[in-house]
């Protein structure tokens, strides 16, 4: 397959509209090669109106009409999905899931044999183009489909190839992670404001401060632990407020989120 690529969307909802998005600007495929069908028609009309692409209420449409399928219903529509689509597949079709939980021998157990299939867990900031992924590929999917699903994922934010044992914990990092980020900025937000700043001031500046952080771990390379000491200095305001950080646990509650989030994750998938 060459670029610009057929690319259709087995659900139409907010995380395909981000990746086809991506996938758009990016280059990787065109409105009229972009495809996808949903059961409720809003979806369907928002997918239309916001990026052009060709929507249906048919599966069956987007899996002739498409080389790439991007499967983006819920967990629990997924087997019955795959069982409707399996009789359509083509040796040529490469199948990439963003459900949740479902494993690739759960998929496969319904799928024609040497289907080729990446599993992958995405986050939401694909809808700013800053999503962290992590995706695993199952035995008959080839180094060239590895080099597509890095391809397509990458546009819309970073993505690692991991072991499919290793999806549960992107799961409680990155797949849960944004919701404790939000929680973070709500919380130091609610600081500013006891701390006597407007509330508006304060949210955007507490956004502005993780984001200018996580650009600072990303861009120069350095463990956050140096910057952080970096910007700690002997006997000042910061180390009295990571003093009462430590005293309030959260290092080892964010710790336990992601470890809880990623055995929830283990769990659904076993099902």
């Amino acid at each position: 397959m060459g670029s610009p690529y057929n690319v259709g969307f087995l659900g139409a909802g907010r995380m395909a509209s981000a990746l086809a998005g991506g996938f758009l600007r990016a280059g990787l495929t065109t409105p009229e090669r972009l495809f996808a069908s949903d059961v409720h028609e809003a979806a369907r009309a928002n997918f239309s109106k916001t990026l052009s692409g060709v929507v249906t209420g048919d599966n069956l449409q987007v899996v002739q009409a498409s080389d790439i399928l991007i499967l983006a219903v819920k967990p629990n529509q997924i087997e019955s999905l795959l069982t409707e689509i399996a009789p359509a597949l083509r040796p040529t079709h490469l199948l990439i899931s963003i459900a949740a939980g479902i494993t690739l021998a759960r998929m496969e157990a319904v799928l024609p044999a040497q289907t080729r299939l990446v599993r992958v867990m995405p986050n939401t900031p694909a809808l700013v183009g800053a999503s962290a992924s992590g995706y695993a590929l199952n035995h008959a999917a080839t180094v060239q489909d590895a080099a597509l699903a890095q391809q397509l994922l990458g546009a819309v934010g970073l993505a690692f190839q991991v072991k499919e044992s290793l999806i549960d914990a992107v799961t409680g990092l990155s797949g849960s992670g944004p919701a404790y980020a939000y929680l973070m900025i709500e919380s130091l937000s609610d600081g500013g404001v006891a701390a006597g700043l407007p509330r508006e001031v304060a949210t955007q500046l507490a956004a502005q401060t993780l984001l200018g952080a996580a650009k600072m771990v990303l861009e120069t390379g350095q463990h956050p632990g140096a910057l952080k000491d970096a910007v700690t200095s002997p006997g000042g305001t910061t180390i009295e407020g990571i003093h009462e950080l430590e005293k309030g646990g959260l290092r080892a509650a964010l710790i336990n989120a992601v470890r809880a989030s990623a055995e929830k994750s283990n769990r659904l998938g076993q099902g």
